[in-house]
């Protein structure tokens, strides 16, 4: 039987739709018709009403209907299922007959043309002798039909023609070929499917008339018949959950049929095909599971119905392809909107029917044995090409009898099943499933199982001797085998890996898979060790290594040629491996013994190396790669022919390398980039292997994490222990070469904190330690870099402390020269540092030398240098509160012009140093002083913290004054030092803004003059003075009003006029009456002119109050006398 016999046929897995035949219609050479066909089959979408359409000429011969069987009484089934029945249905047998026919209601050759459409229906009834099948007229017409009633001729020639035509008026269509004609045909498929419907009814109902004439006893194949019918027509009728129900009877059915080895493969067919039919319906209607359980329930009704033992491969091959056709209706449901789960998902069922499919080929090797000729005449061929029923053996065809007819042809016939099954390219269906399980597995993130099936396409590729593939998927997986450290299986894997390599005679995989095999991670004995050892030192000897013992026989020879080429070639006998990415046999770590090394020490790395191996390794070089290559060449090892270059199975062995760094390479990191060792020689075949960094390989981190965690569990018993733990060796890739340590003390001295704008001054000192002069030394000193960026707008440093640094002073002096020191020389040097803002601050002091100095021999020139740091805070000195006042004392919110004012400074001393204030001044701009000269009242004076020193000075706005509102008054400057510093130190000057004041005009300025105190009983004269500040002539009412604390005498009330820029005197004689303070007598002064100017804002600026004193005694004589 040919290999494809266990493909599902395809009119088992299309879906089954209603059969439509359309007749009548020229396709090729009618426009109208090619329309008409394009509007039935072009974009159908999914709302469209299932039917399958086909063109047939109107004389087509439709299969002939069978002779209706009236008994069942003496027949004898030959199988279950015919093979063709299911196309028949699906393609040959319509379920409708459409006859298309150019006819218009008022076509004048009516009657000629009703005839012949009535022949044209005759012939296709003709054609359908026998059959239930329906038959439909469809007119196309030019003209939009009226609607139904109003067209009394469409009507009545309507009714000839179904009369002449035998048929109903549902089977009647008008089709006008307009606009609209998708929505015409629309409405056509929807009758069309309705006629169908009733056709698969009467169909299904009269395959089960037969039920009441069939016996248990002969006809059990007919019950298995009749139900599949049933269930394959109620599908064509879209009638799934009948067709559902049918096929659960039809499968409950055929496993009750008697099972011998002549009809096993029969039943187990058609059980695969109902089973096939229930599972697909079931994902259809959303029911997954049920899907499932009927899956589960198949396999372990049919797993072991083996049948004929000869043939045992069918068996398997048939369970495969069970496993294989779940799993594609799975992942179909899954696309069209299922979901699937991680451990529920189409993989596992393709996994599973790779693994009877290497059943299946287990199997044929076993039962196909080789060297048989094939039997002639062919017992599989048939006289019709094909089966007649499903699962039956070509040479007994129809034969349902337990016994085999012809004992010769059974044994023939299974002799060519066994010969064809040798032909079957059994890896590559296996491949094909594990393919497919692979990317289920890899959708639903299960990493493991995919692996796992990778190994076994690697396999089969490696069965099927196509070794590159084998190698590329076996090589993909080691790495996760590797990673998770599954040894068993990596051993399994590289020894199949190893095979590969020799028999494609690949020089360095072989070589690869030799050194892992070798390794620690691999599980192989000693003896199977030692062979491949030898195998790998011969391939360094340019010598052909054995065979591998499991390696295919028949592929022996031919690897061996290749192997014989591989030597023969020139040229290639240099190999670099990358030992990072495997777990060779050759372990390999390095360190620097420090994280840094000083310049003036040599850098020293090891490099241990261990072999894993049974048998001693010889090598020839081992190099170090550094990052400056200009140090390689101190790290080279070669052998000169001793043992130094041997490694004996696990022992550690320690190689030492040392050289001298750079002076420019001080600050810089040295990282090993690379190690690399050569096996074998001149004379054979050279391998460099090649650690990445530091050594390592794939396992080395997790071991190194394991070993540090027993490290500090038995910490304890390892102090005793002197040998080398090589798990607990670590890594050092890289080192720092830093500066020498430098031999001088440098010493900072400064009285902190910082004042604003002095010159703070830091005293450093140096002082050499050093056995020999240090040269060239030189200061870096100021703000230390990397702070706010503000800050270095606002620091400046400088070295002369005589005078005050202006702003263009640097935040940090570099490279300020200081000479030579000599050993134990001591140098002096004061900084000084003027902070223009408050705030903490780092100054650095970098003191830099050179030195000479010899390390191994060479004489080198160090660069030396220590930084000091010191934070220093900034604080304000003092504070500086500045207000005007009236000459009486009193605030001010405005002043008036050509006025005399008081401005009064407080300075508060916040400095926990004392303050030595030089002097102060006044740098006025819009007003001026009303005395002559001013001078400072704070000359010399000392502030302690805490305290304040106020000034007092009388100011006036002139007349001739800006016109604005608000005029700047001026600044305010002091000048003052610490106490402590020396006297020709320079003196800081502070600036204080002074606040501008709004002015403000008045018409009339009245003021007095009188005595600063009264008397009791004493006259007090007071002088009035009363000028007009405008430019008109002011009258103005003065009033005095009594007081109980003072008589008067003068006017009481007075009336007078005042020119302009004109002054007026009014002199009062105030006599007082009683002694304490005492307010004067007020005026009440207006002015009819300037109505807008009070009294209280006129009489603002004359005293309110004065101080009167007691009378005083007049000493008599009494008095002395009694005294």
């Amino acid at each position: 039987m040919a290999g494809s016999q266990w493909e599902l046929p395809p009119e088992l897995c299309c879906r089954p739709m209603a059969f439509v035949a359309l007749t009548g219609l020229d396709v090729v050479y009618n426009a109208v018709h090619r329309a008409i066909w394009d509007a039935f089959c072009a974009n159908r979408r999914a709302d469209r009403v299932p039917i399958s359409f086909k063109v047939l000429p109107g004389d087509h011969e439709y299969p002939k209907c069978r002779t209706k069987r009236t008994s069942y009484e003496w027949y004898i089934p030959k199988g279950i299922v015919k093979t063709g029945w299911m196309n028949k249905h699906l393609n040959l047998v319509p379920a409708l007959v459409v006859l298309f026919y150019e006819l218009d209601w008022d076509d004048p050759q009516w009657k000629e043309k009703q005839s012949e459409c009535a022949t044209k229906v005759e012939i296709v009834r003709t054609s359908l002798q026998g059959r239930n099948t329906k038959v439909a007229v469809v007119l196309i017409q030019k003209k939009t039909p009226l609607p139904p009633g109003e067209d009394l001729v469409a009507s009545e020639r309507a009714s000839a023609l179904c009369s002449s035509c035998d048929l109903s008026g549902k089977s009647l269509f008008v089709l006008p070929h307009t606009d609209h004609l998708v929505g015409y045909i629309i409405r056509l498929e929807n009758a069309f499917y309705e006629h169908a419907q009733t056709y698969y009814y009467t169909e299904i109902r009269r395959v089960k008339s037969h039920k009441e004439f069939l016996n248990k006893t002969t006809h059990q194949l007919l019950f298995v018949r009749h139900q599949f019918k049933m269930a394959f027509l109620s599908e064509l009728k879209q009638d799934t959950q009948n067709a559902l129900k049918y096929y659960r009877a039809a499968y409950s059915l055929v496993h009750e049929l008697r099972a011998h080895e002549t009809n096993m493969l029969e039943i187990k067919t058609m059980a695969g095909f109902i089973n096939y039919k229930i599972c697909r319906l079931c994902f259809q209607h959303n029911t997954p599971l049920d899907a499932i359980a009927q899956f589960r329930k198949h396999i372990d009704l049919c797993k072991k119905k083996i049948g004929c033992a000869e043939l045992a491969f069918e068996h398997s091959a048939w369970m495969s392809k069970q496993f294989q056709s779940f799993g594609e209706l799975f992942d179909e449901a899954i696309k069209l909107g299922l979901t699937a789960i991680q451990t529920q998902n189409p993989g596992f069922y393709y996994q599973q029917a790779a693994c009877y499919s290497q059943d299946r080929k287990q199997m044929a090797q076993q039962l196909c044995q080789a060297g048989t000729t094939y039997p002639s005449p062919d017992p599989l061929d048939t006289q019709s090409g094909g089966l007649d029923f499903y699962g039956q053996r070509p040479w007994r065809q129809g034969h349902q009898s337990i016994d085999p007819t012809d004992p010769e042809k059974e044994k023939l016939g299974i002799l060519a099943l066994q010969i064809k099954e040798r032909d079957v390219p059994h890896s590559e269906l296996i491949i094909a499933l594990l393919s497919n399980a692979v990317a289920q597995f890899k959708k639903y993130k299960c990493p493991r199982m995919k692996s796992h099936l990778m190994v076994q396409m690697g396999e089969e590729y490696y069965h099927a001797k196509d070794y590159t593939k084998a190698l590329k998927l076996l090589d993909y997986v080691m790495c996760d085998y590797r990673t998770e450290r599954w040894w068993p299986l990596l051993t399994a894997i590289l020894t199949t890996a190893l095979h590969c390599a020799y028999l494609m005679a690949s020089v360095k995989d072989y070589i690869i898979y030799c050194m892992e095999l070798l390794g620690r991670a691999s599980t192989l004995k000693e003896e199977q060790k030692s062979r491949i050892e030898k195998n790998l030192f011969k391939v360094l000897m340019n010598d052909i290594p054995e065979a591998e013992s499991e390696c295919d026989q028949s592929s022996v020879g031919a690897a061996r040629s290749l192997w014989t080429d591989r030597m023969a070639l020139s040229g290639s006998n240099e190999l670099t491996v990358e030992m990072q990415d495997y777990i060779p046999f050759i372990q390999c770590k390095a360190r620097f013994q420090s994280p840094s090394f000083h310049v003036d020490q040599p850098i020293q790395l090891q490099v241990f190396l261990r072999a894993d191996c049974p048998h001693p390794v010889s090598f020839s070089k081992l190099t170090v790669s550094l990052s400056n290559q200009e140090y390689n060449q101190w790290c080279v090892v070669e052998s000169s022919g001793q043992d130094s270059m041997t490694l004996l199975p696990g022992k550690p062995r320690c190689y030492n390398f040392s050289f001298v760094a750079k002076t420019e390479d001080v600050g810089k990191k040295v990282e090993m980039t690379g190690i690399e060792m050569m096996l074998g020689g001149d004379s054979g075949r050279c391998v460099f292997l090649s650690w990445r960094g530091a050594g390592g390989d794939a396992a080395s981190t997790q071991e190194a994490l394991q070993a540090s965690r027993s490290s500090r569990r038995w910490a304890r018993g390892n102090e005793a222990r002197q040998e080398l733990d090589w798990d607990s060796l670590t890594l050092q890739h890289s080192t720092m070469i830093i500066s020498r340590v430098p031999r001088i003390c440098v010493q900072l001295s400064h009285q902190p904190p910082a004042l604003t704008n002095e010159m703070f001054c830091i005293s450093l000192t140096v002082q050499s330690q050093e056995d020999v002069v240090a040269k060239d030394v030189k200061l870096t000193a100021g703000l230390k870099p990397g702070q706010e960026a503000g800050l270095g707008q606002t620091t400046h440093v400088t070295l002369d402390g005589s005078s005050v640094c202006d702003d263009n002073a640097p935040a940090l002096l570099t490279d300020v020269p200081l000479g030579d020191l000599t050993p134990g020389e001591k140098l002096e040097k004061c900084v000084y540092m003027r902070c223009v803002s408050t705030g903490p601050r780092i100054f650095l002091f970098h003191v830099a030398y050179s030195i000479d100095t010899a390390v191994e021999g060479r004489h080198i020139v160090c660069n030396c240098h220590k930084d000091e740091t010191v934070t220093v805070e900034t604080v304000v000195p003092f504070e500086v509160s500045v207000k005007f006042v009236s000459t009486k004392f009193e605030p001010l919110e405005q002043v008036a012009v050509d006025i005399p004012f008081l401005l009064m400074t407080d300075i508060l001393s916040s400095s926990p140093w004392p303050l030595l204030l030089s002097s102060s001044s006044l740098q006025l701009l819009t007003v001026t002083s009303s005395t002559p000269q001013l001078q400072s009242q704070l000359q010399q004076v000392v502030l302690q913290t805490g305290e304040s020193a106020s000034e007092c000075f009388c100011l006036r706005c002139p007349a001739d004054t800006s016109s604005s509102n608000t005029v700047a008054t001026g600044q305010y400057v002091v000048s003052w030092r610490r106490k402590c510093s020396s006297a020709d130190s320079p003196l800081i000057q502070t600036t204080v803004t002074l606040p501008h004041v709004i002015l403000e005009s008045v018409p009339l300025y009245i003021y007095a003059d009188l005595p600063s105190f009264g008397r009791v009983r004493d006259s007090l004269p007071v002088r009035y003075h009363i000028e007009n500040r405008t430019s008109q002539v002011q009258e103005v009412e003065i009033a005095v009003d009594p007081s109980d604390a003072f008589m008067f005498s003068g006017l009481k009330q007075v009336r007078l006029r005042v020119l302009p820029s004109t002054e007026q005197q009014m002199l009062y004689n105030y006599y007082p009456l009683m002694a304490g303070y005492q307010t004067l007598p007020q005026l009440n002064i207006s002015l009819p002119r300037c109505p807008t100017s009070s009294s209280p804002a006129l009489r603002r600026f004359l005293p309110q109050r004065i101080f009167v004193k007691p009378q005083g005694r007049q000493p008599d004589d009494a008095s002395i006398a009694a005294a």
